[in-house]
């Protein structure tokens, strides 16, 4: 628990005793909306384009790929660039990565039977998420933003994992509800765990609020 106090990313979700067997039923459908909503915030996706270029007789001259990433991407780039060169992290922008990360995270846990309320883009519900903002220059080194992707890999792949048993946990879970009105506890604790993990590792390795490499479990 003290490991996981000192940690700058932290979620807990709140556990109900009831859940509403009609919105779970539907759940895939009623998730639709605020899941559009969270892709259009947060650029989520990649836009590439093809430029062919060709002559009179129909002959292909050339071709141009475009790729561009989104939005978390583009600013993950960014934080990684200031904080090599300039030693900074602008407050806004972690201020921006953390109520989108509230944000959607708030989705996955309604997407994944953890609650019932419908995901808002502003209140904090039953997911309390919290970031720490980063001392630049005392707790991070600046070139570790250049390796962190790759030294997270082990984690990638104990979530890849993880991830494929919190869906089925989910899909049970989902059965469960419709039944008996409620989320098993061990299995809801085990998604809210594999979140967790996975929280940490993209505070690590994508927001780059820490240096200290995240722990391996669920807690």
């Amino acid at each position: 628990m003290a490991e996981m106090t000192q940690y700058a990313a932290r979620l807990e979700v709140d556990y109900s005793e009831k859940l509403d067997r009609f919105t779970t039923f539907f759940r895939l459908l009623w998730i639709i909306p605020i899941a559009i909503i969270l892709s259009l915030v947060s650029g989520a996706g990649e836009t590439i384009t093809y430029t062919v270029v060709v002559n009179q007789a129909g002959e292909v001259l050339s071709r141009t790929r475009e790729a561009s990433g989104g939005l978390a991407g583009s600013l993950f780039v960014a934080t990684a660039l200031m904080i090599v060169f300039r030693q900074r992290y602008p407050r806004w922008w972690f201020d921006f990565s953390r109520e989108l990360t509230r944000f959607a995270y708030r989705v996955g846990a309604y997407l994944l039977l953890l609650t019932d309320q419908y995901p808002s883009t502003e209140d904090e519900q039953a997911v309390h998420l919290e970031l720490d903002y980063p001392d630049v220059k005392r707790d991070l080194n600046r070139w570790m933003p250049l390796v962190k992707w790759f030294l997270a890999i082990p984690h990638y792949i104990v979530l890849a994992f993880l991830g494929v048993g919190a869906l089925l946990a989910a899909a049970i879970a989902w059965f469960a509800i419709l039944i008996t009105g409620r989320y098993p506890r061990g299995l809801f604790d085990y998604v809210v765990g594999v979140s967790r993990w996975g929280l940490r590792v993209n505070a690590y390795a994508f927001l780059l609020l820490t240096d200290q490499y995240p722990p391996f479990n669920l807690r």
